[in-house]
């Protein structure tokens, strides 16, 4: 086309009302290869002339919907039975036809959270074997991309792919076992759309419309729009220039430093984006990467999140996640179920009782959700977690641990599927007896020992490490010389529990636990409080505890120097915990 024509086309076209242009379309997740969900009248829905009439057939069954004023419509179709040989979905509006080959019927997930989610299964050396042999046809999977909006969105990109040894390095490996065991078990298709972003907190994925509804959300909320409000790029933009400039110049010093130094080196500055469209910020995955799919019609969602809000100031997770869960389900018109994963053990183990920390905290809390929302399930992984990874390889205990929930409450399997969880605690005899749900055929120790990591506390809150006997098929009785009357237990408290050993009949690891409602979970600032005190006293046990490991080393052993400068460090650590004068 010749220039000035096409500037001609182009200004015509803006001239014209949309329906002179209007052209009929689907979604990018309706299209080949996709899975509808059996037995249920499925959702379809695109855009085509104004007012204009849509028709949709499949294996002999139609739908017809209305166009709105702007061209939107949206109908269900009945999907029958599970099906794995592929069909054609069509849709026809006027002269125009789309159709979508290669269409199953079967159970449909939809699976979201951070970087645990996203984690790839290409990630893990040991699983080289199984993907090479991954033909599942049957199984298949829609990768949405990293996008953000301002506002929320209609569509996103990505296709359907049917899962080979090809394809299946690319999938989220909770999600893919998970489907995986799903898929082989009932022995019908399996579809997941896999809509997730690392390092991203809960409150991202939920509309700013239902965060306004919480207080602690709500001013999430507002501060992202004075953000906005006063957001200005050209201001951004020369404050990048200076940072990444400077970062230049840090860079090329360093080339004639030592390796070692040069592994300290800072980042690249990101480019600034306005706040409206930054991942990461109140309702922009909501936007971008949740909104397009609500209304698909499925038969659950799968979550693994919570890293970006175990931490400082965060409104508690036992808010924030019910009500992404009941804003999911509003947008969807459907009360879906929802099983999601509590945090792993992370970080350096603790060997002192009462410790307080933000990830134990959001892990119970997250045990609270399953009290307070309806079809809910969790899979608790405190013994697969290591020390130095918040992204722990083993991604087929977690997506095999969810997979229990709906086995048993989607698909009527007769089957243990829950982690022991705490249920109710009575104070007999200067002990307290903790009965648990989900014991199976009775509680054990995973290796046959003494079970560990259980503390206790009397009404002063100073806790310390408790003996636990294991009494009948589910209830351990909980004790120590040191408290003779209890007020409080907990278990696996702290973010790496090494040696918590309390399961089920069928292995599966307790869930931490409080028995209390105190205060002194979270550091507080100000003057002298228990928690202050049995932080300094939970530090000064743990010195203890190296030092004796310290005695019985060489002297002149690197491990002996190494162990010395870390009680150093924890020496002036605990300095620091003494009160203010």
């Amino acid at each position: 086309m010749k220039p000035y024509l096409f500037v001609l086309s182009a200004l015509l076209s803006l001239s014209l009302p949309a329906s002179s242009w209007a052209q009929l379309s689907l979604p990018h997740f309706f299209s080949d290869h996709m899975v509808l969900q059996r037995e249920r009248a499925a959702s379809i829905w695109g855009k085509a002339e104004p007012d204009a009439a849509v028709n949709v057939s499949f294996k002999g069954k139609t739908a017809t919907a209305k166009a709105d004023a702007e061209g939107q419509w949206r109908l269900a179709i009945e999907t029958g039975a599970a099906d794995a040989q592929g069909a054609e979905l069509k849709v026809a509006s006027g002269d125009k036809s789309i159709a979508v080959s290669d269409v199953l019927v079967g159970e449909v997930w939809l699976a979201s959270g951070q970087s645990n989610m996203y984690f790839t299964m290409n990630r893990v050396p040991a699983y080289e074997e199984l993907m090479s042999k991954a033909n599942y046809p049957g199984l298949r999977m829609f990768n949405a991309p990293l996008v953000t909006a301002a506002e929320p969105q209609d569509d996103i990109e990505g296709e359907w792919s049917l899962c080979s040894p090809e394809t299946v390095p690319g999938y989220s490996a909770v999600a893919f076992f998970y489907a995986l065991k799903l898929h082989q078990e009932l022995g019908i298709p399996v579809g997941v759309l896999k809509t997730c972003w690392g390092g991203k907190p809960v409150e991202t994925f939920t509309s700013r419309e239902a965060l306004n509804t919480l207080p602690g959300t709500k001013a999430l909320v507002d501060k992202l729009m004075t953000e906005a409000a006063t957001y200005n790029q050209a201001s951004a933009d020369a404050e990048y220039a200076k940072r990444l400039e400077q970062w230049k110049a840090t860079m090329a010093a360093a080339k004639d430093k030592p390796a070692e130094a040069r592994k300290r080196l800072p980042k690249k500055p990101a480019a600034p984006k306005p706040p409206l469209i930054t991942e990461g910020k109140p309702g922009v995955l909501f936007n971008a990467m949740i909104n397009p799919f609500a209304g698909y019609t499925m038969r659950g969602a799968i979550w693994y999140q919570g890293e970006g809000n175990a931490k400082a100031g965060a409104v508690p997770y036992d808010q924030t996640l019910p009500l992404m869960i009941k804003d999911w389900r509003q947008r969807w018109n459907d009360e879906f179920s929802f099983y999601f994963v509590q945090l792993a053990n992370y970080r350096t183990p603790s060997t002192a009782p009462g410790t307080q920390d933000y990830w134990a905290l959001l892990q119970d809390r997250m045990r609270l959700i399953l009290q307070t929302t309806p079809k809910t399930g969790m899979a608790v992984i405190n013994d697969v977690g290591e020390v130095s990874d918040i992204h722990p390889k083993d991604k087929m205990t977690p997506g095999y641990r969810l997979a229990r929930w709906a086995l048993a409450k989607d698909y009527g399997r007769d089957l243990i599927y829950s982690s022991p969880l705490y249920k109710s605690s009575e104070v007999k005899d200067s002990a307290m007896h903790i009965t648990f749900d989900h014991a199976g055929t009775g509680l054990k120790a995973r290796d046959g020992g003494d079970l560990k990591r259980f503390e206790i506390a009397g009404a002063d809150r100073v806790w310390h490490w408790a003996t636990a006997k294991i009494e009948g098929a589910d209830r351990v009785v909980v004790s120590s010389p040191e408290v003779k009357e209890p007020a409080a237990v907990r278990y696996a408290w702290a973010s790496n529990p090494e040696g918590a050993n309390l399961v089920n009949s069928e292995d599966l690891p307790a869930s931490v636990f409080r028995t209390d409602d105190w205060d002194d979970v979270e550091p507080k600032e100000g003057p002298v409080s228990a928690t202050g005190v049995q932080a300094r006293r939970a530090k000064a046990l743990e010195i203890k505890t190296l030092n004796d490991q310290l005695s019985k080393l060489d002297k002149g052993s690197d491990e002996f120097k190494a162990l010395r400068k870390k009680i150093q460090g924890m020496l002036a650590e605990l300095k620091t915990l003494a009160p203010k004068k």
